[in-house]
């Protein structure tokens, strides 16, 4: 975690201004600010924890709300005069019961996937007979692995001969199985990224 001694207080007349990320989907959502004090609580706690400017005093996500910011990661920008806060969020982080203080929408982009794979992880401890998550992973890897071939054949089929709906249908009934394939043998999504970030490396760098 992130040393307060690090980090330029003074710059901002004593408070940092501190971006609110999602770990996993990597969505901004809020911008807080923080005091020496505020950070050193945000890491002994464990939970992300801010100054308000305008009550003047320190408050910390979910007191009033019930909704957590639960810290994973903390990092000072190359100034050393702001932080990226890394959460995994329990509930919403904005005040107006939204995801995130930076509109309406839920993890945009590339960072469904990543709520997805959340939800899949949460469906694993529902009941198999009404959860089809659940069932899958009840039944194991080989069950998922017979999913994932299924519906890979069908997205080629899809791609050669259909139109582009079913194509994209297609595609994300694969990517769904092939998620809960990895979380049925352990993995996650980032275990894969992690092996295309070493294939797009230079070849020195490897």
């Amino acid at each position: 975690m992130i040393d307060p001694d690090t980090v330029d207080f003074d710059k901002g007349g004593g408070l940092i201004p501190a971006i609110v990320q999602d770990a996993d989907t990597l969505q901004v959502l809020t911008l807080a600010y923080m005091d020496r004090a505020a950070l050193a609580e945000t890491i002994q706690s464990g939970e992300a924890t801010f100054i308000s400017r305008s009550r003047g005093g320190r408050w910390r996500k979910g007191e009033t709300s019930g909704d957590r910011l639960f810290v994973r990661q903390i990092i000072a920008d190359c100034d050393g005069d702001a932080v990226v806060v890394k959460v995994r969020p329990v509930g919403n982080a904005c005040h107006l019961n939204r995801v995130s203080c930076f509109g309406d929408e839920d993890a945009p982009g590339l960072g469904r996937l990543a709520r997805l794979e959340r939800t899949i992880a949460e469906r694993a401890e529902a009941d198999p007979a009404e959860s089809w998550t659940a069932r899958l992973l009840a039944e194991g890897p080989k069950r998922a692995a017979q999913k994932v071939g299924e519906e890979g054949v069908e997205t080629a089929l899809a791609g050669a001969a259909g139109d582009d709906a079913e194509l994209a249908s297609e595609a994300a009934d694969l990517i769904y199985h092939l998620l809960v394939l990895l979380k049925a043998r352990g993995l996650s999504s980032q275990d894969v990224l992690d092996v295309l970030a070493a294939r797009a490396a230079p070849k020195g760098d490897r």
